[in-house]
């Protein structure tokens, strides 16, 4: 699949042009007769439209490339320092994790804040984190050293919370900005009032780990973990190994499927807002093994795309995505797609390993915009066979069907099956994480 990959240049739009088109658009408007802005429109619509992607990027958004540049390096740190610190840092900036930290042979590490749209900007006070934590004995010295260690820590994550929410804010108002002019298109404001009677978003700072860091996390595991942890650890590895190994059947499905950082899913908010990633590689290149944090540098993609790919139910394929640098990526969700009755298409996505450079790692923020918990779901004049993987299209796939995409039906579990009439978004959602991954969800041992 990365060997000669499909590369998809998806439509980029100029936040000059967004910012326009998102300020007039509920107005009788001078804009209309304007020949360039009507093309932009419907280049957006093709874009997130049923005949589209999903998905779009949007580039020269002011002021977003040193926040960027500031948070996504600090996804890796964080995810490599040992629990109790980490623990400490993000209790001090109020922030969680939705992934088990604690597991060495995680491939990803997730940090998550819940961001509010009408949350002022001011700087969070700076850190007192000077707790009187339980420690073993140990020498001055060795309390020295702590103390100086934490220091130095506090000093590099200061600006973690703000950087998290400034970067979020900016990403949030992206997202409001398209659902107006989708909204617009559509008609009605059901869109854009879904997002505002939320409140409130989750941002999410994720760090998927290179073959190095599984190994920094395993040994430092072994270092100071129990005899029972050690074998747990050597047990979970195993397990790992195996279930990487083991084909599905005789074409060996099991390789297609695995190498990936993030299984094939579709996002069930409205919209998600991605930063285009950030690639790390190490900086010493002669197999040292003492190279810590400090050892990994940016690079570009060896690639030249994201390692975001989606499939595409209309071509029957997979395509590999790429954006310009530093841009941002809005993707379509599966409740905009039942809101705007398919007149927006969800993208079924997946984020694969580059098999060739196993020591590349890659930063991400993600804001997810998602309706309030009670937001109640009509299907009609909304045909799922129309959008989705559906039933239907699953039985078409079936007869021209490559290995991968036999491979993703076993995975992604229909829409049909998770929304019913007059679901709120809260039953929906729980429905959705069920099937994927809880009990018997197709991914839950995956």
């Amino acid at each position: 699949m990365e060997e000669n990959p499909n590369k998809l240049e998806i439509y980029e739009l100029r936040y000059s042009d967004l910012f326009l088109l998102s300020t007039h658009c509920h107005s009788s408007s001078s804009l209309q007769g304007n020949e360039r802005i009507e093309s932009i429109t419907k280049s957006i619509f093709e874009a997130l439209g049923p005949s589209g992607p999903g998905l779009l990027a949007i580039t020269g958004v002011p002021n977003s490339s040193v926040l960027r540049r500031t948070l996504l390096p600090l996804a890796r740190k964080l995810a490599l320092l040992n629990p109790d610190d980490r623990k400490r840092i993000l209790k001090d900036h109020n922030l969680g994790s939705d992934v088990p930290l604690r597991n060495p042979e995680r491939s990803v590490s997730s940090f998550a804040m819940q961001l509010k749209y009408t949350e002022s900007k001011e700087f969070m006070q700076n850190n007192q984190s000077q707790r009187g934590d339980k420690q073993s004995p140990g020498s001055e010295i060795d309390h020295f050293c702590d103390s100086i260690e934490k220091e130095v820590q506090d000093n590099e994550f200061k600006h973690l919370g703000d950087s998290f929410k400034e970067l979020g804010s900016c990403m949030l108002e992206l997202g409001l900005r398209i659902a107006r002019i989708c909204d617009a298109q559509i008609g009605g404001q059901e869109l854009e009032q879904s997002l505002l009677e939320s409140c409130t978003a989750k941002g999410r700072l994720i760090h998927y780990h290179s073959a190095l860091d599984a190994q920094l996390l395993r040994k430092s595991t072994n270092c100071k973990g129990t005899a029972r942890n050690q074998a747990n650890s050597r047990r979970n590895k195993e397990q790992s190994i195996h279930s990487r190994q083991e084909p599905s059947d005789s074409n060996g499905l099991c390789q297609s499927s695995t190498n990936l950082w993030q299984q094939w899913h579709y996002d069930y908010g409205i919209f998600t807002v991605l930063t285009t990633p950030m690639f790390l590689s190490p900086s010493n290149t002669h197999g040292n093994e003492a190279q810590d944090l400090c050892c990994y540098s940016e690079c570009c993609s060896p690639s030249g795309h994201l390692y975001l790919q989606i499939f595409d139910p209309c071509k029957n394929d997979i395509f590999m995505v790429n954006a310009p640098p530093e841009s941002f990526i809005i993707q379509v969700g599966e409740s905009a797609d039942i809101i705007s009755r398919g007149k927006l298409r969800s993208t079924l996505h997946s984020v694969c390993r580059p098999s060739k450079h196993e020591d590349l790692c890659r930063e991400m923020f993600v804001v997810f915009l998602q309706p309030a918990w009670n937001k109640t779901f009509s299907m009609s004049d909304y045909s799922i066979e129309s959008s989705t993987l559906s039933e239907d299209k699953r039985d078409l796939v079936e007869q021209e069907a490559t290995v991968i995409t036999q491979e993703i039906q076993k995975i992604v579990p229909p829409l049909a099956s998770r929304l019913k009439e007059g679901m709120t978004f809260a039953e929906f959602s729980r429905e959705t994480t069920k099937q994927y991954y809880g009990g018997n969800g197709l991914q839950s041992n995956r």
